[in-house]
Parts: structure tokens; C-alpha cells; sequence
């Protein structure tokens, strides 16, 4: 099967098409999760007229298997774990520390770097569409999800092209909507219905983010 997306950009503007009850809504913000979540939030933002920031997670990976995701982190030291992982590789509660130290550090990095001196917007009482290029697993949005929820916003969307059917029944509960391009049975590689998946740079990002500030 051939990628059905071109680009983030284009996922993105698909995405918004989704999402056109949204335009120019006050008091409403779209996040992406760096760094490839960035590109698709802020075609969102700019098509809809609407705010762009930065919600900074970070996987937490398997110190054996680092692609492997025993959980996620957010900036704010909010740690979502996946305990089955964590039982089956046997990962002690200190290697866990060992690696939440370890991405912490470059989160607070990706912090700084991305948003400088601009402060964190506040999101009690608003609407936030957080916006991920794809969900395999879904630590990470969880992991930003708990974040996001910690400030009391009124709602909360998820926004994202592709997503695994079981991730999707899962986050489900935890949000108030989710907005896909595409359901999957299982998903292994986000990448797959994608023509171009090129990573996403930390310039790219600081760009992005500076175009809407």
C-alpha cells in the first residue's frame, strides 16, 4: 500500500478540515508534542486562525531496548509508566529514575530552546487541541494529556492523522474528543503512510513556533 499522506503539512491541513468548528474560537489553543507534532499543529493553527504552542514530552525508553516505551515524561515531571513493560524487561525502580533523569534534563533543554523567555500559556478554562504526527503507542500524548489536565482547561482534543484502534479506545476516556485521518488495527511504523517522514529539526521547530509568536 502506498503512503496516503504527503507530508505533516498536508496532515495537517487535513486535519483542520476536521476540525472547522474550531476556527477562530476564543480561548482555544493548539499544542504539538515536539518535535513532529509541531509541523502538524501549526498548519492546524494557521488554517483555523488559532494560538500555537509546545506541550515537551519525552519517551521513556527500556534501558535495554531504548525504542521500546515503558512510559513517558512531561516537562513538568509528570511520568505516565506502563507496568507490564516495566514487569516483562524487569526494569528496577532505579533504572526508572536513572532514565527520568536523564530525559528530563533534555526536556528542560527542548524547553528552553524552543520557548525562551516566553512564558507557558495558561490553559485553565480554554480548549486545547494537542496534536501528535501519529499514535502507536500512545505514552507520550498520555503523558501530555495528564499535563494539559493538571491545569484545568475545559476541554481537551486530541488531533492526529493516524492512530492505532486499540491507543484510540484507550485514550478515549481521558479526553473530551479525538480527531483522525485514520484508524488502524495496529500500527508499527507511523512513518509507513507517510511519502515524506524526514525528522523534524529543533530549527524547524524554533521556526514554527516563531512564525505564530
Amino acid at each position: 500500500m502506498t503512503a496516503i499522506l504527503a507530508n505533516r503539512q498536508e496532515a495537517g491541513r487535513l486535519l483542520s478540515l476536521r476540525l472547522a468548528n474550531y476556527y477562530q474560537q476564543p480561548d482555544l489553543i493548539v499544542l504539538g508534542l515536539p518535535r513532529g507534532g509541531v509541523p502538524v499543529a501549526a498548519a492546524i493553527a494557521s488554517n483555523l486562525s488559532l494560538p500555537l504552542d509546545i506541550c515537551v514530552v519525552r519517551k521513556l525508553g527500556v534501558p535495554s531496548h531504548p525504542e521500546l516505551a515503558m512510559g513517558a515524561i512531561a516537562s513538568d515531571g509528570i511520568t505516565v509508566l506502563n507496568p507490564s513493560i516495566i514487569e516483562s524487561c524487569r526494569v528496577t525502580p532505579k533504572m526508572i529514575e536513572e532514565v527520568k533523569t536523564r530525559e528530563l534534563q533534555e526536556l528542560h533543554r527542548r524547553e528552553q530552546l524552543y520557548r525562551g523567555n516566553r512564558p507557558y500559556p495558561s490553559l485553565a478554562e480554554k480548549k486545547v487541541i494537542i496534536v501528535d504526527d501519529g499514535i502507536a503507542t500512545g505514552a507520550t500524548m498520555e503523558a501530555a494529556i495528564t499535563s494539559v489536565k493538571h491545569q484545568q482547561p475545559q476541554e481537551i482534543i486530541i488531533a492526529t492523522p493516524i492512530i492505532c484502534d486499540r491507543i484510540f479506545s484507550q485514550l478515549q476516556c481521558k479526553v473530551d474528543r479525538i480527531i483522525s485521518l485514520l484508524k488502524l488495527q495496529s500500527l508499527d511504523s507511523i512513518s509507513y503512510w507517510y511519502a515524506n517522514f524526514n525528522q523534524v529539526t529543533d530549527a524547524e521547530v524554533c521556526h514554527l513556533l516563531s512564525q505564530t509568536s
